[in-house]
Formats: structure tokens, C-alpha cells, sequence
């Protein structure tokens, strides 16, 4: 009998590989944080708020999709290490994100509320979306708090909401003995972590603004960027990924080589650069956008 690592693919060594090594990365530099200059730390700390943003959009995104391990145990330890890495519970983010492709950014129903949280049109107005930077800074403080996404993930999955409390718990463990030991780094790195999640909001927000909620095939917004793609495990090929999201990053191009005709003929929208590079690109200037006006103000009797 065979032994089976992967469950979908030997290509996912590369990223479960990745996954580890960013956490060992974020602990060496905790470790030679005494010996660093400023100059250094502050360097350091900006390279893991890219990595951030970089791993949210592709190593964890993935693992959301397609987990990497044939057996179970492995998959929920590299849950864990992701969880500590992005100060991001794991499975949380999974149940975020599944809501999203759920509701594919949508619009806003009767009662005023989308089905995805991350939608670019929850905080739109008359139809638009929300103007990119309210967006890309105001999201992080959006999701409803870490218990109430526990109590909504045991509502259909205990187990998994068992499994989210506790990359919460030890994640807060982790960061509370840095805490005691050096407290100056989760000093920095707590506001370069908000601006890796905010790199992150700046990529979905490119990645489905001019999408169509309405025509499942171009509910995201694609581009092949060749160095992007390769870095962000073909995140790029978003539109794919929203019309069919259990298909398997190495075979992003391949599909989209299948629908490619249908794709043009419905209008699926295609931009030049990296999603968080969309701005550079006039087709998304051309996107109008409204920010829902502040409810007014109860007067006082």
C-alpha cells in the first residue's frame, strides 16, 4: 500500500514547505531582535507585513480551498503555524472566507446586507462599491469578534470551532510570552501586522471590482501577471477561482484555457497588473464608486 502525503497534489510541498518557513522566519527574527539596529527591525518588520499579505492571499487562501495533507493531523499543525504567523486564527479566516464564495461580493439584499462580509459593495452605495482606501483600511476592524465567529462556526462544525479557539488561545499564548520577553517587538509588529491585512483588502478589492454579481463566471476580476501568479500561487486567475474554487492551483491555467471563449463572450473582466497593483490600470478608474452615507443622527428629545 502506498503512503499518500498530499491530498491533491505533490506540488504541495511547495507551499506547506513555505508555510513553516515563514514561521520559522518570524521566530528567528524575534530571537535576534536584541542584536538588530532600529534600522534593521524596522526593515524586518516591513518584509512580514508583505509576507502577510503575500501568505493570506496565497499560501493560506489555498490551504482554505484544497488542505495540503492526505492526513488530518498534519493539515490542523499547519492551521496552527499559520495561525501564529499572520495573527490570524486559521480556521476563522476560513470560515470568513467560505462566506465570501458564498455570496461572491455581493450586493446589498433588502434588508441592506450582503451574504459575503468582505464584500465590496457592504459598504457601497446606490449600487457602487466603497471607495478603494475605506475599504483597504477599515475592513481589519469589520469581522465580528473572535467568539462570535466561534459560535458560529459550532452552530454546523464544533469540532472546528473547538479547533478555532484554540489556534486563538495559543496564538494569544505565543504573542503574550514575546510579550514578557520583548515586549518592544509586538510593539512594532502589531501595526505592520494591520498593514499586511490591509495589503490583503487591497487585493481583494482589485479582485472583484468590476466583477459582474451578477454572472457567476465573472464574479472576480482576473490578471495573468506571470511573476504574480507564480508568487501568489495563481491567485491571479481570480474570476477562475470564483466560478469554480476547488480547482487546484496547479491547474488555474489549464481552466482557464477551457473557458477562455466563454469568459469573452460574457465580459469577464481583465486587468494588467497585480490585483494590489490594480489601481494602475484605467479600466478600474473608470469604475464608479459611493460610500453609504453615515446614518443620521438620533435627535435628542
Amino acid at each position: 500500500m502506498r503512503l499518500r502525503i498530499f491530498k491533491y497534489s505533490p506540488w504541495d510541498a511547495i507551499p506547506a514547505a513555505l508555510v513553516f518557513l515563514h514561521l520559522f522566519a518570524m521566530l528567528a527574527f524575534f530571537i535576534y531582535w536584541p542584536q538588530l539596529s532600529w534600522a534593521q527591525r524596522f526593515g524586518c518588520a516591513a518584509l512580514y507585513s508583505l509576507s502577510v499579505g503575500w501568505s493570506l492571499n496565497s499560501l493560506a487562501h489555498n490551504f482554505i480551498h484544497n488542505p495540503f495533507f492526505a492526513w488530518e493531523p498534519l493539515n490542523k499543525l499547519t492551521s496552527l503555524a499559520m495561525s501564529w504567523t499572520l495573527a490570524t486564527p486559521q480556521t476563522m479566516y476560513r470560515y470568513i472566507h467560505l462566506k465570501h464564495h458564498a455570496g461572491n461580493a455581493d450586493l446589498p439584499g433588502p434588508d441592506g446586507k450582503t451574504i459575503d462580509p468582505l464584500s465590496i459593495y457592504q459598504y457601497g452605495h446606490d449600487g457602487k462599491p466603497e471607495p478603494m482606501l475605506s475599504y483597504v483600511f477599515l475592513q481589519f476592524f469589520r469581522d465580528d469578534d473572535p467568539f462570535e465567529l466561534a459560535k458560529r462556526i459550532a452552530a454546523k462544525r464544533p469540532a472546528d470551532a473547538k479547533q478555532a479557539m484554540f489556534e486563538f488561545w495559543s496564538m494569544l499564548a505565543v504573542y503574550g510570552v514575546m510579550l514578557l520577553i520583548h515586549w518592544p517587538f509586538i510593539l512594532v509588529m502589531a501595526p505592520f501586522n494591520y498593514l499586511g491585512q490591509c495589503l490583503s483588502n487591497l487585493s481583494g478589492y482589485y479582485e472583484h471590482l468590476g466583477g459582474n454579481p451578477d454572472k457567476p463566471i465573472a464574479w472576480g476580476v482576473s490578471t495573468y501577471e506571470p511573476v504574480y501568479n507564480w508568487i501568489f500561487l495563481y491567485n491571479g486567475y481570480h474570476a477562475e477561482h470564483h466560478y469554480r474554487p476547488k480547482i487546484h492551483w496547479t491547474k488555474m491555467r489549464a481552466f482557464h484555457r477551457e473557458i477562455a471563449a466563454q469568459q469573452a463572450q460574457e465580459g469577464v473582466t481583465v486587468i494588467a497588473p497585480a490585483h494590489p497593483l490594480g489601481f494602475l490600470d484605467p479600466k478600474t478608474w473608470r469604475v464608479p464608486t459611493a460610500k453609504r452615507p453615515a446614518a443620521p443622527k438620533a435627535k435628542a428629545a
